[in-house]
């Protein structure tokens, strides 16, 4: 088994495997993977075989989310690239039958009592499991972050549970899990808080103006709003 990077590893040249953990589920994860297995793939080929004659064997690829966030959220739910592509028909060109570039990331919910038959096959993942709701029972009594994972730390060294890892790592944890709040996050939290903005103010426009009984293409062009997303106001 060779690892690529910190989310991705290969097994003997036929399998590559790419695994993100996710707190909230990010409905662009299958745009991310694929810039991710780009770079993988340009590791594991010679940027000069693409142009043999040869055809190419490469690894088979599996993309996985696991879900351990608080939100509700199914066992196993799928997330595709093409979800994200605008539709054909909007843009004049035929309807296609089926996406020319696809990619699906499986998501699964490993928070503990979900999943269970899945998480327990590995005790790492099971404990993780174990760790993370810990974790959220101390937050609840305590009402504080750091204290809650500090208790959860000493929890899970009481009870040998990700030992291992928490004996190397123990000091470092409370960073690793805490400093999430970046200046690049918080600027496109702001960033994204005015795109909705924006969207919303030209929903209102778009419904006024279909009250006054303009046309479709014509709110299109004035909002800039998605075809299907006006026909859906006017109740088409």
């Amino acid at each position: 088994m060779d690892f690529y990077n910190d989310i991705s590893f290969e097994i003997g040249g036929k399998l590559v495997v790419l695994i993100e953990h996710q707190s909230t589920i990010n409905p662009n994860m299958a745009l991310r993977l694929l810039f991710y297995i780009a770079r993988v793939l340009e590791k594991m080929i010679n940027s000069r075989t693409q142009y043999s004659r040869k055809r190419l064997s490469i690894p088979w690829p599996e993309f996985f989310v696991l879900y351990n966030g608080v939100a509700p959220y199914p066992d196993q739910s799928v997330l595709r690239l093409s979800d994200l592509f605008e539709k054909p028909q909007d843009l004049g060109l035929p309807k296609k039958a089926h996406p020319l570039l696809e990619l699906e990331v499986k998501v699964i919910n490993i928070n503990k009592g979900r999943n269970e038959a899945i998480v327990n096959r590995c005790k790492k993942l099971a404990e993780y499991s174990e760790f993370i709701a810990k974790t959220r029972t101390f937050l609840g009594e305590l009402g504080n972050k750091e204290d809650a994972i500090k208790k959860a730390v000493k929890y899970c060294q009481k009870h040998d549970i990700l030992n291992e890892f928490l004996e190397i790592h123990g000091s470092e944890i409370l960073n690793m899990i805490t400093e999430w709040n970046t200046e690049d996050a918080i600027a496109y939290a702001h960033e994204e808080a005015l795109q909705e903005g924006r969207e919303e103010r030209n929903i209102e426009i778009a419904r006024n103006a279909l009250a006054e009984g303009l046309p479709i293409e014509v709110i299109q062009k004035i909002t800039g709003l998605d075809l299907e997303a006006i026909k859906q106001l006017a109740g088409h």
